[in-house]
C-alpha cells in the first residue's frame, strides 16, 4: 500500500512533539494502537520511510500521528518541522501489535504513549473507559503528552513519574517493582505495554517478579 496524503494542520504541543493531521484515504482502516510507515513526499525523502502511530479514531474523518521530533539529529522528524499546511506524506502498509483486549494498566514511556492515545480515545468516545488505568514515565513535566487530555479522561488513573524533576504532584524516579505493585490491582488484569527497549525490559522482569503471566502483557517496542 502507497497513498499520498495532503497535511491539513501541525501543530507543536509540546517542546519537542508535534501533532501533524491529513486527508484521510478512502479505504484506508486500522485498529485503534496500530502504526504506518510514513514518508515525506518530497525527492530526497520519499524513501525515507518511518513508523508512526495513527492517534486519531478510526472513524475520523481525517488521520492524526502524534509525533517525537529530534530537530538535533537531521532526519525525518526534523524535516517533519518543514512541512506546512498543504505538503504531502506518503502512508505505506498499516502494522502494530498492541489491541486492547480489555481493561488494564497502560504503561507508556515518552513517545511510547502514541499507541495508547486512540485507544484510549476510543475507549472514552464508547463510555468504557471503566477502571483503565495509564501509568506514564517522562523525564520532566513539559514532557507530558497531552497532559490536559489524560487529566480529563482518566482523573486520578492517570499517573505520572518523572525521572528528571521533583514536583509535588508526581511521583520521582524510575518505575520499580514497589511502584508497579502500588498501582496494578491485584486481580491480574491487562497489562499494556510501550517505551524504550530498556525500560521495557526492565518493567518485563519486575512484571515476572510480580507474577503477572505472560498472556497478559500486550507489548509494542518503538
Amino acid at each position: 500500500m502507497e497513498k499520498q496524503v495532503t497535511i491539513l494542520s501541525l501543530e507543536n504541543i509540546t517542546h519537542d512533539v508535534l501533532q501533524i493531521k491529513t486527508e484521510k484515504p478512502a479505504n484506508l482502516t486500522f485498529v485503534p494502537g496500530q502504526a504506518t510507515e510514513i514518508s515525506i513526499a518530497k525527492n530526497d525523502w520519499k524513501d525515507e520511510k518511518r513508523p508512526f502511530t495513527f492517534t486519531s479514531l478510526p472513524q475520523d474523518k481525517h488521520l492524526e500521528f502524534t509525533i517525537k521530533v529530534y530537530p538535533q539529529h537531521n532526519g525525518v522528524t526534523n524535516e517533519l518541522l518543514k512541512l506546512q499546511k498543504g505538503d504531502k506524506l506518503i502512508l505505506h502498509d498499516v502494522f502494530g501489535a498492541i489491541a486492547y483486549k480489555g481493561e488494564g494498566v497502560f504503561i507508556a514511556g515518552g513517545a511510547g504513549i502514541t499507541p495508547f492515545i486512540s485507544i484510549l480515545r476510543e475507549l472514552d468516545s464508547k463510555g468504557e473507559i471503566g477502571n483503565n488505568r495509564l501509568v506514564f514515565a517522562n523525564n520532566t513535566e513539559a514532557d507530558i503528552i497531552l497532559k490536559k487530555e489524560f487529566d480529563g479522561l482518566l482523573d486520578k488513573k492517570f499517573i505520572n513519574i518523572l525521572s528528571e524533576e521533583k514536583t509535588r504532584e508526581f511521583e520521582h524516579g524510575h518505575i520499580t517493582e514497589g511502584f508497579l505493585k502500588r498501582n496494578i490491582p491485584e486481580n491480574h488484569p491487562f497489562i499494556y505495554l510501550c517505551g524504550p527497549p530498556p525500560m521495557m525490559e526492565a518493567i518485563e522482569k519486575q512484571l515476572k517478579n510480580l507474577n503477572i503471566p505472560e498472556n497478559k502483557i500486550v507489548k509494542e517496542e518503538f
